[in-house]
């Protein structure tokens, strides 16, 4: 339980990531990942990366400069600008449904205006999925100038499309619907400089 707790990677460029394991039994047709992050990066850096053996961008957040999300569905992308940080926790969540191609973004609980990636798309399953490097291999190839510097907490992946109300609370850590991936019960284990602190501040 990693409950009001977060991943330190102190280095930049790092060469460091955490690797994630969550219970999946069968392909995505819908699927919602949150996470908050604290970075003073400006250079492109991955927050979460999903890659299988046939696709390395399987799902992947990526910032690739200030004031830009890119989130990947199947190998493909669609951008986000927001308005550049001012030096705080960044809460994003993004979420994607097969059916209907839409892929929603929110950041800090608000919703961006919603776009349509890779409709009728299903995201594999045996996945090899981690926090701070982008996968351009499964599993690896890495490139130390995406990887990320900073801190991450309350990481979530779950295998539906969350309601308004639930993306709400999950920028508020409040209750949220049980989770393949979740925060306070997450199986994971650490590859390099990456340090499991207490939260310093809200």
């Amino acid at each position: 339980d990693l409950y009001r707790k977060v991943f330190v990677f102190r280095k930049d460029p790092s060469d460091a990531y955490v690797v994630l394991r969550p219970k999946l039994e069968q392909q995505l047709q819908n699927f919602t990942v949150c996470l908050r992050s604290y970075t003073d990066l400006t250079r492109p850096y991955s927050l979460f990366s999903y890659a299988t053996k046939v696709q390395d961008n399987e799902i992947l957040l990526l910032k690739p400069k200030p004031g830009e999300y890119r989130f990947y569905v199947g190998g493909k992308f669609v951008s986000f600008r927001v308005p550049e940080g001012r030096g705080d926790w960044e809460h994003v969540c993004a979420s994607w449904e097969s059916a209907t191609g839409i892929a929603e973004f929110w950041l800090n609980g608000k919703p961006w205006p919603r776009k349509g990636l890779q409709k009728g798309y299903a995201v594999g399953v045996q996945a090899a999925i981690m926090l701070g490097q982008e996968q351009d291999a499964f599993g690896g190839g890495f490139d130390v100038y995406n990887s990320f510097s900073g801190e991450l907490t309350d990481v979530y992946l779950w295998d539906m499309g969350l309601s308004p109300d639930k993306m709400r609370a999950a920028y508020q850590s409040l209750r949220l619907p049980p989770a393949i991936l979740a925060w306070k019960s997450l199986s994971y284990e650490v590859k390099g400089d990456v340090l499991v602190k207490p939260r310093l501040r809200e």
